[in-house]
């Protein structure tokens, strides 16, 4: 019995053909993460009442109506980061260390001499509102009956409206040829349809094959994994980058009790993925040749060892733009209102991109020969893709009040939406993505608490936290939904809540002030290698998967100085 390699009667799998961003490209994309100065980090970032520092050009553009006086400030950040990757029989750890210039700006204050406005304010600042950096990997991966090679023959085959069991594909369509880009030109009879890349070199890496042919020359594929084959796989994840934020912000004050900002930030991104997926199947069902015997006669469902892997890399650049408004409200000196909405952020794209399947398939029976090699997808075709994509926006509102003059408590809470979209260069949206995004996620919600109680005039101690919810929806996350993947790319990851735990000291000394903030961020995620194949409710294949643990201890300092 071999039932499990075809899996071509379920509902349609989602893949897209080319590399514009699929949903889970766009969540992750769109993260922020808690950064700023020490003193907000100290604080749990609860700033959106308090106003009054560098950071707030980034979240409350009305704290800089705050400002009495100029400043400038830059922040460092030393950042200790482990990750370690587990699921049953499996536990892997990655350390390493990092350091950052998290943040600088220039606030400056004019003074109008007038009751109604006594001052205005403007400012610049640099931040870094997140970081890509991660590494985990694992060896031994449970597959749990399910294979790549079977997913990626599912989808192929389920790409075809008439729900037949037969893809809309010839082996034609599939092959490498001169004069003939698979990945780009319509199918030979001009359909519409265009190979998908996971598709092309699927069957040119040899983990899907033809199992039949119907009477109009489409092929039903199927993969390696029989009912009776078994084996593990092995996963390595590599993420760099970063989101850095220039904020251009003007505010003042009315009365010195309602106090007012806008600001403009323009965003730089950049994001570099490489990674490797493995599997080594025993008792798979695989194709070769007779040893002494025609090269162009293959032989198919043969038993023997398949191992092979699949390489990706992904690099996405962009620049975007948004809009920041706020204002805080002082109706007594001792207790303060604040509110902020962040726009969405406008970026354009650029993704270049590649992936790369090796392979030895191994028979039983000796006299087949053993086929090994590897196929690449940029071999002699230029993968770059523009596209634009618009983060979701925000808002946050936040209290705070001072006690007995010495002590100031203030909380925030902050909603994320989940309007992720992206459109071709010429604006052209995509809507399945769209509604894909819909379909996974969620609005998130995150709770911020800080402290600050001044020991003296000069040194004040502060305390935060922060909890940030998941942005998945639960059943999406244990695996209730075939999940979108673009190019080659089929795996992915699903936050799980995060939390802030800070403490930090300030000291001021004339117009200089040094802050410093011990951080610690905790977030846990699954990865998986690729999307479960889901039909009416029911899991018709699982999705091999691992829990990924990130811990980061971080160690901020700003240096300040008022004038």
């Amino acid at each position: 019995m071999k039932k499990s390699l075809i899996l071509a009667s379920v509902a349609a799998i989602p893949a897209l053909g080319m590399a514009q961003a699929g949903g889970t490209d766009l969540s992750r994309l769109s993260d922020f993460e808690m950064r700023g100065t020490a003193r907000f980090m100290s604080m749990g970032g609860a700033f959106t009442a308090l106003g009054g520092d560098l950071s707030t050009l980034g979240q409350n553009p009305a704290g800089i109506g705050i400002y009495r006086s100029s400043e400038v400030g830059i922040t460092f950040d030393l950042n200790f980061q482990s990750f370690q990757a587990s699921a049953p029989s499996l536990n892997n750890t990655h350390n390493q260390t990092k350091f950052n210039v998290n943040n600088f700006g220039y606030i400056g204050t004019v003074k109008m001499y007038s009751e109604s406005c006594p001052t205005f304010s403007f400012g610049a600042s640099y931040s870094r509102v997140n970081s890509f950096d991660r590494v985990f990997k694992g060896n031994g991966l449970n597959l749990g009956g399910a294979s790549l090679s079977n997913y990626v023959a599912a989808f192929t085959n389920s790409l075809n409206p008439m729900g037949d069991g037969y893809s809309p594909f010839s082996v034609a369509d599939l092959s490498w040829g001169e004069g003939y880009n698979p990945y780009e030109d319509d199918v030979p009879g001009g359909n519409g349809l265009y190979a998908p890349w996971m598709s092309v070199l699927g069957y040119n890496g040899m983990i899907i094959s033809d199992a039949a042919t119907n009477n109009r020359g489409n092929a039903m594929f199927q993969g390696l994994m029989g009912d009776d084959t078994h084996g593990s796989a092995d996963f390595d994840v590599r993420e760099k980058g970063y989101v850095d934020e220039y904020n251009i912000t003007f505010g003042g004050n009315v009365y010195n009790t309602l106090y007012w900002g806008i600001g403009f930030g323009i965003t730089d991104l950049d994001y570099t993925q490489w990674t490797y997926y493995g599997e080594n199947l025993r008792n798979a069902y695989i194709e070769a040749r007779r040893v002494g015997g025609s090269d162009n006669e293959w032989y198919k469902d043969l038993r023997g060892v398949a191992q092979y892997g699949l390489t990706n890399y992904l690099h996405s650049t962009g620049s975007g733009f948004n809009v920041k408004l706020g204002v805080i409200l002082k109706p007594i000196n001792e207790f303060r209102i604040g509110v902020a909405f962040h726009s969405p952020t406008w970026y354009s794209m650029t993704d270049s991109y590649w992936g790369a399947i090796d392979y030895r398939y191994t028979p039983e029976d000796t006299q087949y020969t053993v086929e090994e090699g590897s196929e690449v997808t940029n071999d002699s075709y230029n993968n770059l893709y523009d596209y634009h994509m618009r983060t979701p926006w925000r808002i946050m509102v936040g209290a705070a009040g001072v006690i007995g003059g010495r002590a100031i408590i203030s909380a925030d809470y902050e909603y994320r939406g989940t309007d992720m979209r992206t459109s071709d260069i010429n604006s052209n949206e995509y809507v399945d993505i769209t509604d894909e995004v819909k379909t996974y996620y969620k609005g998130t919600n995150i709770f911020r608490i800080g402290a600050e109680y001044r020991v003296t005039p000069q040194l004040s101690l502060r305390a935060g936290y922060s909890y940030e919810s998941s942005p998945v929806k639960s059943w999406v996350a244990n695996d209730g939904e075939n999940i979108m993947f673009s190019g080659t790319l089929p795996s992915y990851s699903f936050n799980k809540s995060t939390q802030y735990i800070s403490a930090g000291l300030g000291y001021r000394i004339g117009g200089f002030a040094f802050d410093l903030a011990y951080v610690n961020k905790h977030r846990e995620s699954t990865w998986h290698a690729f999307s479960p194949i889901v039909a009416e409710s029911t899991i018709v294949q699982g999705s091999p998967q691992a829990t990924v643990k990130s811990n980061y201890n971080q160690v901020v300092l700003s240096v300040g100085y008022k004038f």
